[in-house]
């Protein structure tokens, strides 16, 4: 029986729980939130290298269209001003407000998911407890 509380060291709380069980459950769950960020790690690394791509091509499609575009234009309808650095201006601004768009919303998905609430006991909150527990 302890002498602080005055319960046998088997004994459960009024949650229902022992203290033991309540630290495997905080270590099982560093356990997964670590093993998570690992998968998550390599994940974030491809992921990274795909948004550099869609964001690249998100950008040079409508600029090439946009030059092709301005070609045709200027072959068929000639005027004063340059149909091609037209298109071209257009498509580039274009690409840019769409590799934005997607930007913006892989931040707000990834600001999303690191909102996650922290449950678990950390290992100097654990320390703490059994020092109490052995009476230091």
């Amino acid at each position: 029986m302890n002498e602080k509380t005055g319960r046998k060291p088997g004994d459960q709380s009024s949650a229902g729980e022992t203290e033991f069980s309540r630290r495997v459950g905080a270590r099982a769950t560093r356990k997964l939130k670590a093993q998570r960020t690992r998968r998550n790690d390599m994940e974030t690394i491809w992921s990274g290298l795909g948004m550099i791509g869609l964001v690249g091509w998100s950008v040079a499609v409508p600029t090439l269209l946009g030059a092709a575009l301005g070609i045709w234009l200027d072959r068929n309808y000639p005027m004063n001003h340059s149909w091609t650095l037209t298109m071209l201006l257009i498509g580039m601004i274009t690409g840019c407000l769409n590799a934005w768009h997607w930007v913006a919303r892989e931040d707000r998905v990834i600001n999303e998911e690191g909102k996650e609430p922290d449950n678990s006991i950390s290992g100097s909150e654990i320390r703490e407890k059994k020092n109490e527990e052995i009476g230091r």
